[in-house]
């Protein structure tokens, strides 16, 4: 079982614009990126530009990882929460565990549950102020050993 720690970035309305930034100055590689649209069971009040701006995506950056997501519908970000820390494990129980633990006297921002990019994921802000996601990543079968 595996647990990293991420930075993970929230922007209102720029992911893209930043995603492009750090390709074009740091030699970031994209993983990966989903829409709002892209998700399952969107509210029908989302328009198509809300629709169009990043839910998740994840870049890495030499050995290290950053997460994005755009704050739809936010003009602005309140302190404290433009960036926050990805747990991430391999293992839905240990996510949950660490879900746990955190949000014992703090706050609950996102229950923890199976979202269409994760199978086990959360946001809590503990007792100290700081805000957590708990990101469960699914493991890949090495090929050839399915």
């Amino acid at each position: 079982m595996t647990v990293k720690l991420t930075p993970y970035i929230t922007l209102e309305g720029r992911t893209r614009e930043a995603i492009q930034f750090y390709e074009d100055t740091i030699g970031a590689e994209i993983i990966s990126i989903m829409t709002y649209g892209e998700m399952p069971d969107m509210p029908d009040t989302f328009t198509d530009d809300l629709k169009s701006l990043v839910a998740h995506a994840k870049l890495k950056v030499g050995e290290t990882e950053l997460m994005f997501s755009d704050a739809p519908g936010v003009s602005t970000i309140e302190n404290g929460k433009r960036v926050t820390i990805c747990i991430t494990t391999n293992n839905v129980e240990k996510s949950k565990q660490i879900y746990e633990a955190l949000r014992q006297d703090g706050q609950v921002n996102l229950p923890f549950k199976e979202e269409p990019f994760s199978p086990g994921f959360g946001d809590v802000t503990d007792k100290f102020g700081v805000t957590f996601q708990i990101y469960t990543e699914v493991e890949q079968l090495n090929e050839g050993l399915i």
